[in-house]
């Protein structure tokens, strides 16, 4: 099994035509995209395979919340928005060439509340 860490708050992908391009929250987006292929490429990993094992999304908790909030719900399910599908949709462009291969994530997908965001990705290889 190899793991891939990346320390990032995770982006959903945007709804975007050709006029959205200039839009913040599109710019927001590719620079997102960006770091997460660049710290792909440092931990080598080129592209997605068809099966994952696992794949992890933690979401930073706001800064407002007090700290009893933040310690009942560390760890657990985020069950906002972001969606999950659109989060994932954004991390399978960033890592993929083509995503149409990746088939199977088998054993987790989820996106839980963290102190520090974050996706975990691992492979059985």
């Amino acid at each position: 099994m190899e793991t891939y860490h990346f320390n990032v708050d995770p982006v959903a992908k945007p709804r975007m035509t050709q006029r959205d391009k200039w839009k913040p929250i599109v710019k927001k987006y590719y620079s997102y995209s960006n770091f997460l292929r660049l710290q792909a490429n440092v931990q080598g990993l080129a592209d997605l395979p068809s099966v994952i094992e696992s794949l992890y999304i933690h979401i930073k908790m706001p800064k407002s919340w007090s700290k009893k909030k933040r310690e009942a719900l560390n760890g657990k399910i985020h069950e906002q928005t972001p969606d999950l599908d659109n989060i994932l949709k954004g991390i399978m462009d960033s890592l993929c060439k083509n995503d149409k291969h990746v088939a199977h994530i088998k054993s987790g997908l989820g996106k839980f509340w963290a102190e520090e965001g974050a996706i975990i990705i691992t492979l059985n290889t």
